[in-house]
């Protein structure tokens, strides 16, 4: 694997190219379909179907039939879009990266997929998931390096983005698989509010956690796909212009940091970039606030856990009753945890989480912080293909269902992609994609 295997295209230009006919969507298609079979091979980001050509040259044909005028064509005309193989697409089968008989995880078309279709988009395939969205991993790798995984759940949307082979990916984040494989694999992972993206036709891990997220090269492509997908969206999803940053057009953020232990689970290299990025922020006249914002940070881990893997019992009972000799061992050892589990021990959690959710929106009106900043992720990502890393620095963030982004944001000493993890208040995702459009700036300035 090389390095020039990794190149990420931005959702804005592909979408406004080919909304203008540069290409023409057979053009596109024979692009798409090639380069999938050239680079696929050599990171398995996509689940395989032999028939993706003959599918995706009808939908074009569909599509230049419908939207003859190019300034009719919806948003998304033409764009191909992954779609993590936990959600349901009309005509692909659902395997969820597990080994259970076909048509058994079949159902309807989830919403997120009728919302891209509306607005003109193309499924280019399924992309690998871990199994059942849970820790077991699929073979795909990290597009900036072969040996070392590019995280999960929803790996293989993360590596189909940084490779360029799609602008536009669909993901699922029940504790960090959006955020952490984003970071590994050094793209821009958008984890809106839990609920904000309807889940309805996706394979369930845990509902009172599981959300829907996109992955996209840059800000400006999760702002625009953000509308089409979200509920209730307010705007039109265009970010703020560089020059107007600051300038009325949105308020820079205060940027709050929540010491303590919860930040101390990150390796030393990552909160030395992370410091890194908080002073290049202040230096450029962003205010940094510190707040030891989880003093019972092993409380709130045990108590995630708790729901977690309670619901993930629940939503597997039946399969898991017929068919449990075909789970993948780590899934089955989760799943009998979760039968151990009492419900009143899962009430009680839910009970902890409203707790905590009075209590970090009480401690971040005190100090006057509109974005938190973390790490994306513990480190870069690590080597070998048999873990998709460490969930925990997402884990809070996901618990208490605020909207998150992960930033691409420097480099480990020896070379991978480590991540800026941008958090917001709930229900906030406008807000946090327009002022965390200051924090890319600043990022990205050389």
């Amino acid at each position: 694997m090389e390095e020039s295997l990794v190149r990420p295209s931005p959702l804005t230009d592909e979408a406004a190219g080919l909304r203008a006919g540069v290409p023409e969507l057979p053009e596109y298609v024979d692009r798409l379909c090639a380069l999938v079979e050239r680079v696929d091979p050599l990171i398995h980001a996509f689940v395989p179907e032999p028939g993706r050509y003959d599918r995706l040259r009808s939908r074009a044909r569909e599509l230049a039939v419908r939207y003859p005028e190019p300034d009719r064509r919806p948003p998304l005309y033409g764009v191909a879009v992954g779609v993590k193989d936990i959600v349901h697409v009309d005509g692909l089968p659902t395997h969820g990266g597990s080994a259970l008989p076909p048509g058994v995880l079949a159902g309807p078309q989830a919403v997120v997929v009728d919302r891209l279709l509306a607005a003109g988009a193309m499924v280019a395939g399924k992309t690998v998931t871990a199994e059942f969205a849970a820790s077991a991993p699929g073979p795909t790798r990290n597009p900036h390096r072969p040996g070392h995984t590019p995280g999960g759940s929803s790996s293989g949307s993360a590596a189909a983005v940084a490779a360029g082979l799609v602008p536009l990916a669909i993901g699922t984040q029940t504790v960090g698989s959006v955020i952490r494989p984003a970071a590994y694999c050094g793209v821009v992972g958008f984890r809106p509010t839990y609920g904000r993206i309807p889940i309805a036709g996706v394979i369930p891990n845990a509902p009172s956690l599981d959300t829907l997220g996109t992955f996209t090269a840059d800000l400006a492509g999760a702002a625009l796909a953000a509308p089409l997908l979200c509920d209730d969206w307010r705007g039109d999803g265009r970010l703020p212009s560089p020059d107007r940053i600051g300038a009325g057009e949105v308020r820079p953020p205060v940027l709050g940091v929540p010491d303590g232990t919860y930040l101390e689970c990150a390796e030393p290299a990552a909160l030395r970039a992370f410091e890194e990025q908080l002073a290049r922020l202040a230096r450029a006249g962003l205010r940094v606030r510190r707040v030891e914002l989880f003093p019972d940070f092993a409380e709130v881990v045990r108590q995630l856990q708790m729901v977690n893997r309670f619901e993930l019992a629940r939503s597997h009972a039946d399969w898991f009753a017929r068919f449990g000799g075909l789970y993948r061992p780590e899934t089955a050892a989760g799943i009998r945890v979760g039968r151990g589990v009492a419900a009143e021990d899962r009430e009680a959690a839910l009970r902890f989480r409203e707790r905590l959710r009075e209590r970090v929106a009480a401690a971040g009106a005190a100090a006057g912080v509109d974005l938190w900043l973390a790490p994306s992720a513990t480190g870069g990502a690590p080597e070998g293909l048999h873990s998709t890393g460490d969930a925990v620095m997402s884990l809070p963030w996901s618990f208490l269902g605020r909207p998150a982004l992960s930033l691409p944001a420097g480099r480990t000493g020896d070379g991978l992609p480590l991540g800026l993890q941008v958090v917001g208040a709930p229900g906030g995702d406008e807000l946090l994609l327009a002022q965390a459009a200051f924090v890319e700036r600043v990022l990205t300035e050389r």
